[in-house]
């Protein structure tokens, strides 16, 4: 295999409302993935906790802490990339929380933190109508993080919806895009795969998106049809299991580097036009 080919993989759940239920299971198909050749594996977003906010504070803990030690023992042990998709994280502002994304490398530390910016605060009339920063704070930061020879760009599910962030991660280094999300089904199945094809093609970066799927007592009810996309638009792999799955692809960075010198829209943008002065 060449030195810029990996295999990738993002694990599927439908969380729910117990966190130890949760975390075994993502464990489980984290183990999967890794026993089918994967170097870097990605989880969904609320992988520890998807439910009612009157629950987040039983749910939510520090960074490091019980949870990061949980997968980072399995990094570890398998000398593997394991990127948490999100878990509730205690803030020191009473009753909120932060939604952030944890990447452990393979000697099992935190190398990357990541707080969901655009916080899904949404009224579709008659498919969707949730207020995430009621209980979450959103986070001030673009994360990148080098690790097994690919930079990693951090986002957050309706992060999607807003690829200025994403030309900021392609700008400063991202070869990989990853979207750990709970994508709602009301507008998933018209807006996932095009968003995340789109913010591949537009940057030539690969695209890793782990998906919450199914109802929940709580919680709008999520797409799922996670995906591994290619940096020219193609799909790589995506679930079509209507609960937990594993995806698997390999991709290639050189490829990254080969359709960026193509189409080299990091190099022929025009900030001047249409950046705010």
């Amino acid at each position: 295999m060449a030195e810029s080919v990996r295999t990738v993989g993002a694990v599927q759940l439908s969380a729910g409302t117990d966190v130890e239920a949760n975390v075994t299971a993502a464990l489980v198909l984290v183990t999967r993935a890794v026993d089918g050749g994967a170097t870097y594996v990605q989880t969904p977003e609320y992988t520890t906790y998807y439910g009612s906010a009157v629950g987040y504070a039983d749910a939510a803990e520090t960074v490091p802490g019980p949870t990061t030690r949980r997968f980072g023992d399995l990094a570890r042990s398998r000398g593997v990339l394991v990127h948490v998709g999100s878990l509730l994280e205690r803030s020191s502002t009473p009753g909120k929380y932060f939604n952030t994304s944890v990447v452990l490398d393979a000697s099992g530390e935190v190398v990357a933190t990541y707080r969901k910016a655009h916080l899904f605060d949404v009224d579709v009339p008659g498919e969707v109508a949730f207020r995430e920063s009621d209980a979450i704070l959103a986070g001030d930061e673009v994360v990148t993080v080098d690790a097994l020879g690919m930079t990693l760009g951090l986002s957050v599910c309706f992060d999607l919806r807003f690829p200025e962030l994403y030309r900021r991660l392609a700008l400063e280094g991202a070869t990989v895009l990853c979207v750990p999300s709970a994508f709602a089904a009301a507008t998933g199945r018209v807006h996932w795969e095009v968003l995340l094809r789109a913010r591949a093609i537009e940057n030539h970066a690969v695209v890793v998106a782990a998906a919450r799927a199914g109802s929940s007592g709580s919680g709008p009810a999520t797409w799922g049809h996670s995906m591994i996309v290619g940096p020219w638009g193609e799909v790589l792999a995506e679930s079509d299991a209507q609960g937990e799955d594993v995806i698997l692809a390999r991709i290639d960075l050189a490829e990254v580097a080969r359709r960026r010198a193509q189409i080299a829209v990091l190099e022929l943008r025009r900030p001047d036009l249409y950046l705010e002065h």
